[in-house]
């Protein structure tokens, strides 16, 4: 049962039917920690709701405020170098960027640095990405088309927006996003357009048109709240949605409807920030708590009185107990394979197979959720080893791999790959994030060839560069997470041994260095891995098996396992946290073709509250 947490805030109605039992599971706002200067128009930055930073805004004048949150109180930082209200403001906790009219700064975790500015002075854009690749959209003061993309040292002009607007809601990254809503010169729009690195598309509209909002997730999984209407009555609104990759819905409204609040802008549409902001109190805070992998019943509505009945019930979505089911075989049988995208736009890459014996598969699979189409087949030979991979089934990126161990990089742009700059460690049984982009990803651990090793290198888009290295070196592990918060789950350390012996280490990466945290129940290597650093699965192992592991955050527990016992398969492709995902080909032995569909069943119902 969810804690009071997951149902505080909620006025107690008084009903004679039950309300539609709908949304997101487990979704709520709750009341988190006041901010010490209260103000509108700041921006935020963030991964987590215990690792959020908040810069800039107005509590009369344009200021350069930083504040940092823990979860639970903020704390006074670094102030910016120049004051800015409704800038660009996107990052991470311990890498951002604040970028308005004449001035852009880098946010490093502990001070900032002035940078390149943009091409064109404007403010109150919307603006998406990270610190090294972030896209800053429109204009507000003269409704703008423009669009600038930040590489990590200078901005240049990219495709327009196919409506011009400003203060617009930025969500995703600089390969996949969306800039949803915003003030098209003479009111609030509800437009919603896709961009995938080169283009926009307009694609389905918010329920409520709005501009000065928050938002947070990816382009397949977001939420956008708050914000000001201009429709009549012009007003601010607490109105929360929810994007699932194809339509918005309405959930749980914040319990104070305001606009030019800081939205923290983290990964999922799990969790969010929303601080200060306009009209009252401007130094509020509210947290957004969706439902994780280990909740078995969370609020997903109002708490109400059936007068009728003299019942006291809740809006409950319970969730079932996740499983593999069997998806659409591969075209034929594979092992080493490598997997990324969602579970319904996906890729399945190289590998080898039987026919000749260790023949090399170098093509590209596209996998629409029934069905696996043939693409491009990559520049660089990889088999007999495992490389890291990420990114989305348009825009991807695959580094290392054997024989005997390389350092090639290839990215992809959803037709063809082509090869860039290499990884400074060549390397082989390596592995990456799964929530990472082709912009923005970590390559770690990895045999290169003898010894294993425990070195981490950030890709930029451009370069790959050395930083934290994991605190135990391995090969053959999984991973998951993004860029700036990553899970490296357990590996071997024996390369020159045909079976070597597994090693249980989980390790967190926060932007800057791994710690380590509680290791799996069974050591895992030559599995497959993905979700984030508070919700990921591991399935199988070396010996074949089929043992399937679920982490919180906190602890890992096993759960349901696949259908097939196999080792070396590709997949774990799951989009946010995992809820979904996939698993494809193998060893079994034998080589196997097999797919299976990982997921987690909810099911909304009204629930009589009891002793």
């Amino acid at each position: 049962m969810a804690e009071y947490k997951a149902i505080h805030g909620f006025t107690v109605q008084n009903r004679t039917t039950d309300p539609l039992a709908s949304g997101v599971p487990g979704a709520t706002w709750a009341t988190g920690g006041n901010i010490n200067t209260g103000r509108e128009g700041a921006r935020g930055a963030g991964v987590s709701q215990t690792a959020v930073v908040i810069f800039g805004g107005n509590d009369g004048a344009d200021r350069g405020y930083t504040e940092n949150y823990n979860g639970s109180a903020w704390t006074e930082v670094a102030d910016m170098n120049t004051g800015k209200t409704n800038s660009v403001g996107t990052g991470t906790y311990t890498a951002a960027i604040a970028a308005y009219t004449g001035t852009c700064e880098i946010w490093d975790g502990s001070s900032w640095s002035e940078v390149s500015e943009l091409n064109t002075p404007r403010s109150e854009q919307g603006s998406l990405g990270t610190s090294t690749a972030a896209l800053s959209i429109g204009n507000q003061n003269a409704a703008s088309a423009i669009v600038e993309q930040w590489n990590g040292s200078s901005w240049s002009e990219v495709g327009d927006l196919t409506t011009a607007v400003g203060s617009s809601m930025g969500i995703g990254t600089t390969t996949a996003g969306l800039s949803v809503g915003g003030y098209n010169g003479t009111a609030a729009v509800a437009n919603n357009m896709s961009w995938n690195g080169s283009s926009w598309t307009e694609i389905g509209d918010i329920n409520s048109a709005r501009y000065f909002a928050g938002a947070s997730g990816t382009s397949t999984d977001g939420l956008i709240f708050a914000g000001y209407k201009t429709a009549s009555p012009a007003s601010e609104i607490a109105v929360t949605e929810f994007w699932n990759g194809s339509t918005w819905t309405e959930v749980a409204d914040l319990s104070t409807a305001r606009f030019t609040g800081a939205p923290s802008h983290n990964s999922t549409s799990l969790d969010a920030i929303y601080a200060g902001g306009n009209p009252g109190d401007k130094a509020n805070t509210e947290e957004w708590t969706g439902a994780t992998i280990t909740d078995t019943i969370v609020n997903d509505g109002q708490v109400f009185y059936r007068s009728d009945t003299g019942d006291m019930k809740v809006t409950l979505n319970v969730l079932g107990t996740g499983a593999f089911s069997t998806g659409t075989n591969l075209p034929g049988v594979r092992d080493y394979t490598r997997g990324i995208g969602i579970q319904t736009a996906s890729l399945c890459m190289g590998g080898t197979n039987t026919s000749p014996s260790y023949a090399e598969a170098t093509d590209t699979l596209s996998y629409n959720g029934t069905a696996w189409t043939e693409l491009a087949a990559f520049n660089t030979v990889r088999h007999s080893g495992t490389w890291a991979a990420d990114g989305t089934q348009t825009a991807a990126i695959m580094a290392g791999g054997e024989p005997p161990a390389l350092s090639d990089t290839e990215t992809w742009d959803g037709s063809s790959w082509t090869e860039v700059n290499n990884l400074n460690t060549a390397r082989d049984n390596c592995t990456s994030t799964s929530e990472g982009t082709s912009t923005a990803s970590l390559a770690f651990m990895g045999g290169t060839p003898a010894p294993n090793t425990a070195k981490t290198e950030l890709w930029n888009g451009t370069n790959w560069t050395e930083v934290g290295d994991l605190n135990t070196s391995r090969e053959r592990g999984s991973g998951g997470g993004s860029s700036t918060a990553a899970i490296a789950i357990d590996g071997a350390q024996a390369p020159a041994a045909a079976n070597p012996d597994g090693v249980s280490y989980t390790e967190i990466w926060n932007g800057n260095s791994w710690t380590e945290v509680a290791d799996t129940n069974t050591a895992h290597y030559w599995g497959a891995g993905w979700g984030t650093t508070t919700s990921a699965l591991i399935a199988g192992t070396n010996p074949v098996s089929n043992v399937v592991e679920q982490w919180n955050g906190t602890a890992w527990s096993e759960v349901a396992e696949m259908g097939t016992n196999r080792i070396l398969h590709g997949g774990g492709v799951g989009g946010s946290g995992n809820s979904s995902g996939i698993i494809h080909g193998g060893d079994a032995p034998p080589y196997s073709a097999a797919v299976e569909e990982w997921n987690i069943p909810s099911t909304a119902t009204n629930t009589t509250i009891t002793d």
